[in-house]
């Protein structure tokens, strides 16, 4: 039992990142900067991991494409651009606010305003309401009910 314990706990952390050997770039620097851009990048098979944390085959060409462009010399934001064109802003774990965005981020406050809104509408005109007022039972009605409960 102790030895199983201690080859999981010897392997647990190599199953913790993604990023192969054979993947790793010569230059620390590179290699950073790679790094780096990777965990801004969702993974398109994941959908919740960055491409540098996923297992999925697509998230290792990803990886593979990001080193590459860094060796030819690309910015980390030509970089990003890039794969954004290829495969949407979708890849960003951390979408933009501009462009048609900033309906996506503004839609859950403005949804707290008007459900609030409403709801404050709705208690005055509750306020405001007449209060329900009962009708006195007619004399037929009244018979009517006598004879109910003598029966």
């Amino acid at each position: 039992m102790i030895r199983v314990l201690l080859i999981f706990l010897l392997l647990w952390p190599a199953t913790l990142w993604a990023v192969q050997p054979d993947e790793v770039l010569e230059n620390p620097v590179l290699e950073e900067r790679a790094r780096e851009i990777s965990k801004g990048l969702r993974c398109p098979v994941c959908q919740n991991e960055s491409i540098d944390e996923s297992h999925a085959n697509i998230a290792k060409d990803l990886r593979l494409l990001v080193r590459d462009r860094l060796v030819d010399g690309d910015t980390d934001q030509e970089v990003v651009d890039f794969i954004v064109a290829r495969y949407g802003e979708f890849v960003l774990l951390k979408p933009t606010i501009g462009g048609s965005n900033w309906l996506l981020w503004a839609a859950g406050p403005l949804m707290l305003l008007v459900a609030m809104g409403v709801g404050l509408m709705y208690l005055r005109g509750r306020e405001k309401a007449p209060a329900a007022q009962e009708e006195a039972l007619s004399p037929d009605e009244v018979a009517r009910l006598k004879e109910i409960l003598k029966e």
